[in-house]
């Protein structure tokens, strides 16, 4: 069922919807709020400081005749310079369903300094990440399966080996049995710019750097640009986006300012049509609110997603991931990462929008991903099969041997009180998902889980990283203090 969302606000509620989600975004289970269509681009110049958009290029790989690649096996490459400039590289191919059981390495070179980078692994298995099977959009005909983006800073040349490899690493074959099946087909480079945000390089991070763990010792000493970094507010989707939070902060704000625990709840039981003063109202166990840097003030080109957005019932459930795109970034850097990704999510895969509800640096600064409303239950495709009734927080970087920074657990920790707060969970509880298809869990299963989970709880994978996995029952513990639990 769609229900169309205009200005002036969002329509009544539904029967049998939460208090919250009905007041918030009035719809049921898994509605589909459709905009109308975005109105005729200007054909105006963009003022001088406006945002520059990025731009996604894609190159096919071809066979390395010649060349004995990664160890002694033939397979497949890219070697080009003089490229126009990029930020974040992955490698994609035609079939979603398929896998690309190899490795993947890749350099580039420097765009400031010519010099090429080592030689670096593009995470390959990342199949648990996405949307649920047979819904509208785990179903798009324009999916594509992908390697994990890798973030390698402004460069303007590249070189890609790729080879096929068995389970126990012999390349091309299975162990006791016959060759291994050929690469997915379509193979081919994506190479993206992330564009500028139209300000002056100013970074929306808190400057919190969390020094002594993960290397992390930089901080951000500038100030928010006057005017905003993001996206104009001059087309239907970059409204509707703005919007989507004018319930709780001004609209066309780039940030959402943190509250104390007496404003937030009182915003709560504003959300939910009730007054703490009422004698019959129960105690909201709630964290204080973060502040969260909105989609307009990473940048997002509002243009590049679907318009609409999509809800499920209620929050129950919290799935942390990594992104899997290296840690040599910067915490200014940070937007220009997030639009990487989001580019590489919607351009390069065939998704409706940046999959992870939230995204969070090294910094601790937190950031809005998928747009409809940071307070609202908004679906996203973070964890296949368990993508409904939960939301997925991602921390930039990779972290199977690098240890999180302590901001950022902070983060993950100060977000789920406040966000699993609005819901009524408990970030010390369990609750039960229903499956909608994977490879732990069949469709249909009802899995009981941790409140706050890793994506490998819900699907068979490496993320979140084992040293950010070991790092969740400190969130999970200081989540329920921050809720006064």
């Amino acid at each position: 069922m769609s229900k169309i969302m205009h200005m002036r606000g969002f329509l009544p509620s539904c029967p049998g919807v939460s208090p919250l989600t009905a007041r918030s975004i009035g719809v049921t289970f898994a509605a589909v709020v459709a905009l109308a269509p975005a109105l005729p681009a200007s054909a105006a110049p963009a003022p001088a400081g406006a945002a520059v958009p990025g731009s996604t290029r894609s190159l096919p790989l071809v066979p390395l005749a010649r060349e004995r690649v990664l160890g002694g096996a033939p397979g497949l490459g890219l070697h080009r310079t003089g490229l126009a400039r990029f930020a974040l590289v992955g490698v994609v191919w035609d079939d979603p369903g398929s896998e690309l059981h190899g490795r993947v390495r890749v350099r580039t070179r420097s765009a400031a300094t010519g010099r090429w980078s080592g030689w670096q692994d593009v995470e390959t298995h990342t199949a648990g990440h996405g949307a649920d099977p047979g819904t509208a959009e785990g179903s798009a005909r324009r999916l594509r399966g992908a390697t994990a983006p890798l973030w390698v800073g402004e460069s303007d040349g590249v070189d890609v080996r790729v080879r096929a490899e068995g389970p126990q690493g012999a390349a091309g074959s299975r162990a006791g049995g016959p060759p291994r099946s050929p690469l997915p087909s379509g193979l081919r480079l994506e190479l993206v710019d992330p564009g500028n945000d139209g300000g002056d390089g100013t970074n929306t991070g808190d400057g919190d750097a969390g020094a002594g763990e993960a290397g992390v010792t930089e901080a951000s000493d500038a100030a928010e640009a006057d005017d905003p970094p993001g996206t104009a507010l001059d087309t239907e989707a970059a409204i509707a986006a703005s919007g989507a939070n004018a319930d709780i902060t001004d609209f066309g704000a780039t940030t959402i300012p943190e509250l104390d625990r007496e404003a937030t709840e009182r915003e709560l039981a504003r959300l939910q049509g009730t007054s703490l003063d009422d004698p019959a109202r129960a105690k909201p166990y709630i964290g204080p609110r973060p502040r969260i840097v909105t989609r307009r003030g990473w940048g997002a080109d509002e243009s590049l997603r679907e318009h609409g957005f999509v809800y499920t019932a209620k929050v129950k459930a919290a799935f942390v991931h990594h992104t899997a795109s290296g840690n040599a970034y910067t915490c200014a850097q940070a937007p220009s990462v997030i639009r990487s990704i989001y580019r590489y999510h919607v351009k390069s895969m065939g998704w409706r929008d940046i999959g992870y509800n939230f995204l969070v640096d090294k910094c601790g600064t937190i950031y809005e991903g998928r747009a409809g409303g940071v307070a609202k239950a908004v679906l996203g495709a973070h964890t296949l099969g368990f993508n409904t009734n939960s939301t997925g927080i991602a921390v930039i970087g990779t972290y199977g041997s690098v240890k999180p920074s302590g901001s950022a657990v902070t983060a993950v920790a100060r977000l789920t009180a406040w966000k699993l707060g609005l819901y009524g969970a408990n970030p010390l509880g369990k609750t039960y998902l229903t499956s909608g298809g994977g490879n732990l869990y069949p469709k249909g299963k009802n899995v009981r889980l941790n409140v706050i989970s890793g994506h490998r709880d819900g699907f068979a994978t490496e993320c979140p990283g084992k040293l950010l996995y070991a790092r969740l029952g400190t969130a999970r513990s200081s989540a329920a203090a921050y809720q006064g639990r």
